[in-house]
């Protein structure tokens, strides 16, 4: 029930996405556009309340519920995010806007971006981290809480390898092409500090 629910979330998150864009930029509805994107936490919501009210049950503990509490997660840091992107992109498609912003590809600004990143990915770790131990709290010495630690594990390593990419780009940041006006750039800021 719980695998279905995740599916059916996602589902739901791309529905409400699309339902809230089309009614903001094709049809000119900008509130009904604002409500429906603000439906989007709602899905979280009813997801942690499944988990729980199985939990409570007397389910097992699963990778299903280590699952949920990795999505729920993943939304909270990187939900906002997403639609924020996508929303800059309709109105410049389907809305005339100017196209969004593209994030930066070279030297310290990538740096700050792919900081910026990691910091989203360390909000949905921490988020899923909480749930889980939230879990294995809740289920105690009565059932096998190892799927619910394993998955915590899993949350601390996504973080781990994102930022040793991040830390990465900070080390040895990416050289703009020649020729590039981000290039023109970084070499009228060096001759600035000289």
């Amino acid at each position: 029930m719980v695998v279905a629910l995740i599916i059916a979330c996602e589902v739901g998150f791309w529905v409400l996405l699309a339902l809230g864009l089309g009614a903001r930029y094709l049809l000119k509805w900008r509130r009904t556009g604002v409500v429906l994107l603000l439906c989007e936490p709602v899905l979280e919501l009813v997801l942690f309340a499944v988990t729980a009210w199985d939990l409570k049950n007397g389910a097992e503990p699963g990778w299903e519920h280590g699952l949920a509490a990795l999505y729920i997660g993943y939304t909270v840091a990187y939900g906002h995010y997403t639609i924020r992107w996508l929303d800059g992109h309709a109105a410049h498609r389907l809305g005339g806007a100017p196209p969004p912003v593209k994030p930066p590809r070279y030297g310290r600004a990538r740096a700050a971006h792919e900081g910026r990143l990691w910091l989203r990915t360390l909000l949905g770790a921490a988020v899923a981290c909480a749930l889980l131990q939230g879990a294995v709290w809740y289920v105690g010495d009565d059932g096998d809480v190892s799927s619910l630690r394993a998955f915590q594990w899993a949350a601390i390593r996504v973080l781990g390898i994102h930022g040793a990419v991040a830390l990465g780009y900070l080390i040895w940041p990416k050289k703009a092409p020649a020729g590039t006006p981000e290039a023109a750039a970084e070499r009228r800021k060096q001759e600035a500090h000289r």
